[in-house]
Protein backbone atom coordinates (compact mmCIF):
# COMPACT_ATOMS: atom_id res chain seq x y z
CA UNK A 1 0.00 0.00 0.00
CA UNK A 2 1.39 3.57 -1.38
CA UNK A 3 1.13 6.86 0.58
CA UNK A 4 -1.40 7.89 -1.56
CA UNK A 5 -3.35 4.74 -0.21
CA UNK A 6 -2.64 6.21 3.28
CA UNK A 7 -3.47 9.66 2.95
CA UNK A 8 -6.65 8.62 1.31
CA UNK A 9 -7.51 6.55 4.57
CA UNK A 10 -6.51 9.42 6.81
CA UNK A 11 -9.02 11.35 4.54
CA UNK A 12 -11.95 9.10 5.21
CA UNK A 13 -11.22 8.70 8.49
CA UNK A 14 -11.03 12.09 9.69
CA UNK A 15 -14.33 12.54 8.15
CA UNK A 16 -16.31 10.04 9.43
CA UNK A 17 -14.65 11.23 12.78
CA UNK A 18 -15.86 14.42 12.30
CA UNK A 19 -19.31 13.23 11.82
CA UNK A 20 -18.65 11.24 15.36
CA UNK A 21 -17.25 14.55 17.04
CA UNK A 22 -20.39 16.46 15.79
CA UNK A 23 -22.69 13.72 17.34
CA UNK A 24 -20.80 13.35 20.77
CA UNK A 25 -21.06 17.03 20.94
CA UNK A 26 -24.98 16.75 20.69
CA UNK A 27 -24.44 14.14 23.69
CA UNK A 28 -21.79 16.62 25.75
CA UNK A 29 -24.14 19.55 25.35
CA UNK A 30 -27.54 17.66 27.12
CA UNK A 31 -25.23 15.84 29.32
CA UNK A 32 -23.55 19.37 30.66
CA UNK A 33 -27.33 21.23 31.43
CA UNK A 34 -29.37 18.29 32.32
CA UNK A 35 -26.87 15.23 33.22
CA UNK A 36 -28.52 12.70 31.25
CA UNK A 37 -27.05 10.88 27.80
CA UNK A 38 -29.93 11.79 25.08
CA UNK A 39 -29.58 8.23 23.34
CA UNK A 40 -31.78 9.59 20.71
CA UNK A 41 -29.55 11.83 19.32
CA UNK A 42 -28.27 9.84 16.67
CA UNK A 43 -32.04 9.70 15.44
CA UNK A 44 -31.69 13.39 14.70
CA UNK A 45 -28.68 12.73 12.30
CA UNK A 46 -31.21 10.15 10.68
CA UNK A 47 -33.60 12.87 10.70
CA UNK A 48 -31.36 14.99 9.24
CA UNK A 49 -30.56 13.21 6.26
CA UNK A 50 -34.28 12.50 5.68
CA UNK A 51 -35.89 15.69 6.14
CA UNK A 52 -32.75 16.86 3.53
CA UNK A 53 -34.33 13.83 1.06
CA UNK A 54 -37.83 15.40 1.09
CA UNK A 55 -36.45 18.65 0.87
CA UNK A 56 -34.45 18.20 -2.30
CA UNK A 57 -36.62 15.39 -4.13
CA UNK A 58 -39.91 16.01 -3.14
CA UNK A 59 -39.95 19.86 -2.87
CA UNK A 60 -36.96 20.59 -4.96
CA UNK A 61 -35.47 22.82 -2.97
CA UNK A 62 -31.93 24.00 -3.81
CA UNK A 63 -28.76 22.51 -1.71
CA UNK A 64 -28.28 25.45 0.29
CA UNK A 65 -32.09 26.14 1.39
CA UNK A 66 -32.02 22.12 1.65
CA UNK A 67 -29.36 22.62 4.39
CA UNK A 68 -31.12 25.36 5.73
CA UNK A 69 -34.77 24.35 5.90
CA UNK A 70 -33.22 20.83 7.22
CA UNK A 71 -31.59 21.92 10.04
CA UNK A 72 -34.15 24.19 11.77
CA UNK A 73 -36.79 21.68 11.14
CA UNK A 74 -34.94 18.82 13.54
CA UNK A 75 -33.64 21.88 15.83
CA UNK A 76 -37.60 22.80 15.95
CA UNK A 77 -37.78 18.82 16.54
CA UNK A 78 -35.36 18.46 19.27
CA UNK A 79 -36.83 21.59 21.44
CA UNK A 80 -40.45 20.28 20.92
CA UNK A 81 -39.11 16.71 22.05
CA UNK A 82 -37.68 18.82 24.94
CA UNK A 83 -40.79 20.72 25.65
CA UNK A 84 -43.85 18.04 25.23
CA UNK A 85 -41.26 15.06 26.94
CA UNK A 86 -38.70 16.41 29.59
CA UNK A 87 -39.96 20.22 30.26
CA UNK A 88 -43.24 18.96 31.77
CA UNK A 89 -41.32 16.49 34.59
CA UNK A 90 -40.98 17.11 37.96
CA UNK A 91 -38.10 16.39 39.23
CA UNK A 92 -37.22 13.11 37.20
CA UNK A 93 -34.71 10.70 38.09
CA UNK A 94 -31.45 10.44 35.37
CA UNK A 95 -32.43 6.57 34.98
CA UNK A 96 -35.70 7.70 34.44
CA UNK A 97 -34.92 10.46 31.83
CA UNK A 98 -32.94 8.35 30.06
CA UNK A 99 -35.46 5.90 29.37
CA UNK A 100 -37.30 8.75 28.31
CA UNK A 101 -35.00 9.15 25.20
CA UNK A 102 -34.92 5.91 24.59
CA UNK A 103 -38.71 5.63 23.82
CA UNK A 104 -37.97 8.57 21.91
CA UNK A 105 -35.17 6.96 19.95
CA UNK A 106 -37.30 4.34 19.25
CA UNK A 107 -40.48 6.38 18.08
CA UNK A 108 -38.50 8.57 16.03
CA UNK A 109 -36.89 5.45 13.99
CA UNK A 110 -40.46 3.73 13.71
CA UNK A 111 -41.93 7.03 11.92
CA UNK A 112 -38.79 7.73 10.20
CA UNK A 113 -39.63 3.60 8.32
CA UNK A 114 -43.20 4.73 8.01
CA UNK A 115 -43.00 7.86 6.20
CA UNK A 116 -39.56 7.04 4.16
CA UNK A 117 -39.68 2.78 4.07
CA UNK A 118 -36.40 0.76 4.63
CA UNK A 119 -34.73 1.64 1.56
CA UNK A 120 -31.73 4.13 1.72
CA UNK A 121 -31.85 7.42 -0.09
CA UNK A 122 -29.36 9.82 -0.73
CA UNK A 123 -28.98 13.73 -2.07
CA UNK A 124 -26.30 14.89 -4.62
CA UNK A 125 -22.81 16.24 -3.09
CA UNK A 126 -22.64 19.83 -2.31
CA UNK A 127 -19.74 20.54 -5.40
CA UNK A 128 -19.87 18.08 -8.11
CA UNK A 129 -18.25 14.01 -8.00
CA UNK A 130 -15.09 14.99 -9.69
CA UNK A 131 -12.13 14.04 -6.60
CA UNK A 132 -9.50 16.66 -5.99
CA UNK A 133 -6.08 14.98 -5.67
CA UNK A 134 -3.93 15.54 -2.79
CA UNK A 135 -0.29 14.06 -2.58
CA UNK A 136 -1.79 11.47 -4.92
CA UNK A 137 -4.68 10.29 -3.57
CA UNK A 138 -7.99 11.39 -4.70
CA UNK A 139 -10.55 13.33 -2.32
CA UNK A 140 -14.17 13.75 -2.49
CA UNK A 141 -15.23 17.65 -2.80
CA UNK A 142 -17.93 16.50 -0.01
CA UNK A 143 -14.49 15.42 2.87
CA UNK A 144 -13.82 18.97 2.70
CA UNK A 145 -17.30 20.49 2.81
CA UNK A 146 -17.92 18.28 5.90
CA UNK A 147 -14.93 19.01 7.79
CA UNK A 148 -15.14 23.25 6.53
CA UNK A 149 -18.33 23.16 8.24
CA UNK A 150 -17.72 21.13 11.13
CA UNK A 151 -14.69 23.42 11.54
CA UNK A 152 -16.92 26.44 11.31
CA UNK A 153 -19.18 24.89 13.94
CA UNK A 154 -17.10 24.70 16.25
CA UNK A 155 -15.49 27.76 16.13
CA UNK A 156 -18.96 29.05 16.28
CA UNK A 157 -19.70 27.05 19.58
CA UNK A 158 -16.23 28.26 21.15
CA UNK A 159 -17.03 31.55 20.53
CA UNK A 160 -20.92 31.50 21.87
CA UNK A 161 -19.96 29.29 25.36
CA UNK A 162 -16.82 31.55 25.71
CA UNK A 163 -18.27 34.90 25.11
CA UNK A 164 -21.90 35.19 24.89
CA UNK A 165 -24.43 35.74 28.00
CA UNK A 166 -26.48 32.43 26.58
CA UNK A 167 -23.22 30.10 26.34
CA UNK A 168 -22.19 31.96 30.25
CA UNK A 169 -25.51 30.73 31.14
CA UNK A 170 -25.28 27.07 30.32
CA UNK A 171 -22.03 26.76 31.60
CA UNK A 172 -23.11 28.28 34.79
CA UNK A 173 -26.26 25.33 34.21
CA UNK A 174 -23.60 22.83 33.64
CA UNK A 175 -21.38 23.38 36.83
CA UNK A 176 -24.13 23.85 39.44
CA UNK A 177 -28.12 24.07 38.53
CA UNK A 178 -29.34 24.89 41.55
CA UNK A 179 -26.74 27.92 42.23
CA UNK A 180 -27.57 28.76 38.44
CA UNK A 181 -31.12 29.19 39.31
CA UNK A 182 -30.13 31.18 42.51
CA UNK A 183 -28.83 34.09 40.36
CA UNK A 184 -31.21 34.33 38.30
CA UNK A 185 -30.91 31.80 35.26
CA UNK A 186 -33.72 30.52 33.64
CA UNK A 187 -33.10 26.68 33.33
CA UNK A 188 -35.63 24.84 31.65
CA UNK A 189 -35.06 27.78 29.35
CA UNK A 190 -31.27 26.76 29.13
CA UNK A 191 -32.07 22.99 29.17
CA UNK A 192 -34.87 23.91 26.22
CA UNK A 193 -31.92 25.74 24.45
CA UNK A 194 -29.53 22.19 24.86
CA UNK A 195 -31.97 20.29 23.34
CA UNK A 196 -32.73 22.16 20.14
CA UNK A 197 -28.67 22.98 19.81
CA UNK A 198 -28.02 19.40 20.54
CA UNK A 199 -30.69 18.26 17.66
CA UNK A 200 -29.25 21.17 15.19
CA UNK A 201 -25.96 19.95 15.70
CA UNK A 202 -27.17 16.31 14.66
CA UNK A 203 -29.44 18.01 11.50
CA UNK A 204 -25.79 19.50 10.28
CA UNK A 205 -24.06 15.95 10.25
CA UNK A 206 -26.89 14.30 8.86
CA UNK A 207 -27.11 16.95 5.92
CA UNK A 208 -23.90 16.46 5.75
CA UNK A 209 -23.25 12.78 5.61
CA UNK A 210 -25.80 11.69 3.45
CA UNK A 211 -24.56 12.60 -0.17
CA UNK A 212 -21.68 10.15 0.94
CA UNK A 213 -22.94 7.39 2.78
CA UNK A 214 -26.79 7.48 1.93
CA UNK A 215 -29.37 7.45 5.01
CA UNK A 216 -31.62 4.80 5.91
CA UNK A 217 -34.11 4.70 9.06
CA UNK A 218 -31.64 2.98 11.03
CA UNK A 219 -28.48 4.62 10.79
CA UNK A 220 -29.02 6.59 13.85
CA UNK A 221 -28.47 3.83 16.15
CA UNK A 222 -24.93 3.32 15.07
CA UNK A 223 -24.14 6.92 14.73
CA UNK A 224 -25.54 7.45 18.38
CA UNK A 225 -23.44 4.82 19.59
CA UNK A 226 -20.49 5.67 18.13
CA UNK A 227 -21.06 9.35 18.86
CA UNK A 228 -21.67 7.96 22.95
CA UNK A 229 -18.26 6.33 22.79
CA UNK A 230 -16.10 9.47 21.40
CA UNK A 231 -18.10 11.33 24.56
CA UNK A 232 -16.78 9.10 27.27
CA UNK A 233 -13.54 8.50 25.31
CA UNK A 234 -12.76 12.09 25.22
CA UNK A 235 -14.11 12.38 28.66
CA UNK A 236 -17.43 13.52 29.72
CA UNK A 237 -17.42 17.65 30.36
CA UNK A 238 -14.91 18.36 28.16
CA UNK A 239 -15.81 19.50 24.29
CA UNK A 240 -11.93 19.37 23.45
CA UNK A 241 -11.24 16.19 24.14
CA UNK A 242 -14.69 15.05 22.65
CA UNK A 243 -13.98 16.10 19.20
CA UNK A 244 -10.32 14.65 19.50
CA UNK A 245 -11.65 11.62 20.57
CA UNK A 246 -14.31 11.45 17.78
CA UNK A 247 -11.82 12.47 15.40
CA UNK A 248 -9.28 9.35 16.37
CA UNK A 249 -12.02 7.03 16.44
CA UNK A 250 -12.63 7.67 12.88
CA UNK A 251 -9.17 7.33 12.10
CA UNK A 252 -8.43 4.07 14.10
CA UNK A 253 -11.83 3.09 12.39
CA UNK A 254 -10.81 3.69 9.03
CA UNK A 255 -7.22 2.42 9.07
CA UNK A 256 -8.90 -0.98 10.71
CA UNK A 257 -11.12 -1.74 8.25
CA UNK A 258 -8.79 -1.21 5.60
CA UNK A 259 -5.48 -2.68 6.77
CA UNK A 260 -7.22 -5.86 8.86
CA UNK A 261 -11.15 -6.55 7.97
CA UNK A 262 -14.24 -4.33 7.62
CA UNK A 263 -15.39 -6.72 10.41
CA UNK A 264 -14.18 -5.32 13.47
CA UNK A 265 -15.79 -1.48 12.01
CA UNK A 266 -18.49 -1.59 13.83
CA UNK A 267 -16.59 -3.38 16.74
CA UNK A 268 -13.55 -1.29 17.24
CA UNK A 269 -15.82 1.82 19.07
CA UNK A 270 -16.88 -0.71 21.99
CA UNK A 271 -13.50 -2.12 22.25
CA UNK A 272 -12.13 1.62 22.68
CA UNK A 273 -14.44 1.78 25.21
CA UNK A 274 -14.32 -0.66 27.46
CA UNK A 275 -10.04 -0.28 27.57
CA UNK A 276 -10.40 3.49 28.50
CA UNK A 277 -12.94 2.79 30.83
CA UNK A 278 -10.86 0.05 32.64
CA UNK A 279 -7.47 1.92 32.34
CA UNK A 280 -9.36 5.80 33.10
CA UNK A 281 -12.71 5.56 33.64
CA UNK A 282 -12.55 9.51 33.52
CA UNK A 283 -11.99 9.67 29.71
CA UNK A 284 -8.85 10.06 28.01
CA UNK A 285 -8.69 13.86 28.13
CA UNK A 286 -10.35 15.06 31.77
CA UNK A 287 -9.08 14.82 35.47
CA UNK A 288 -10.61 11.86 37.63
CA UNK A 289 -12.00 14.61 40.42
CA UNK A 290 -14.24 16.00 36.72
CA UNK A 291 -15.51 12.34 36.34
CA UNK A 292 -19.20 12.11 36.38
CA UNK A 293 -19.89 8.74 35.41
CA UNK A 294 -20.85 7.68 38.95
CA UNK A 295 -24.46 9.28 37.83
CA UNK A 296 -24.74 5.94 35.53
Amino acid sequence: MGLDSYIQLFFSGITIGSIYAMVALGFLIIYSSTGIINLAQGEFVMLGGMIAVTCYHTFHLPLLLTFVVTVLAVTAIGALFEFTCIHPLKNPSVLGLIMITIAASILMRGIAMFVWGKEEHGIPTFSGDNPIQVMGASVPPQVFWILGVIFTVLVILFYVFKYTLIGKAMRATAANRTAAYLVGINVRKIVLLSFALSAGLGGIAGVLLTPMTLMSFERGTPLALKGFCATVVGGLGNPAGTVIAGLLLGLIESFVTALISSHYKDVIALFILIVVLFIKPSGLFSKSEEAKLKKF
